[in-house]
């Protein structure tokens, strides 16, 4: 199957920004990259992402730093700190360039990529592409099918109950 064939995963993939046009961009980056098929649930601030949370729905997240209120950083900490959500990949898309900044949101927010604005449909693909590849391994893992279980064996010939009872 060539690169353009492939089947893309889809995703359900939470996008939390104070600013619509930027939710609308980052948005539409992702579709333009063609890693995955989105559906795209948003959120205008950590605190509505953290209302409308729900990990059984919401496969990836991107969300901004700089947001009144709640910003990425402390949502972020918040999704780690729930045990049930704190394995969904957290990509934090920001203005925020400086390294010490960049090391501070792996660090104490654990989050899984970081893209920084402005960004380009090539740079969304080469960062966020790994990302969907080990969602698709994982996804795949949980999907196989269980081991064939071995038959079992043949009844015994002769010599049992009800050949001696009919014999």
């Amino acid at each position: 199957m060539s690169e353009n064939e492939k089947q893309l995963i889809s995703l359900n993939a939470m996008v939390i920004d104070d600013s619509r046009v930027m939710r609308n961009m980052v948005m539409q980056t992702l579709q333009q990259a063609e890693v995955a098929n989105f559906v795209f649930d948003e959120a205008g601030s950590g605190s509505e992402a953290i209302g409308k949370f729900d990990a059984d729905k919401t496969d990836i997240i991107f969300v901004d730093w700089n947001m009144p209120g709640m910003n990425g950083i402390e949502f972020a900490r918040e999704i780690r700190a729930m045990k049930w959500a704190n394995h969904i990949p957290i990509v934090m898309i920001t203005s925020e360039s400086g390294q010490e900044k960049q090391q501070n949101a792996y660090d104490k927010a654990r989050i899984t990529c970081y893209v920084t604005k402005p960004f380009t449909v090539d740079e969304i693909r080469e960062k966020v592409g790994p990302v969907i590849e080990d969602l698709q391994k994982k996804r795949d893992r949980t999907a196989a099918p269980a081991p064939a279980k071995a038959a079992p064996p043949p009844p015994k010939q002769g010599g049992g109950f009800f050949s001696k009872l009919l014999g």
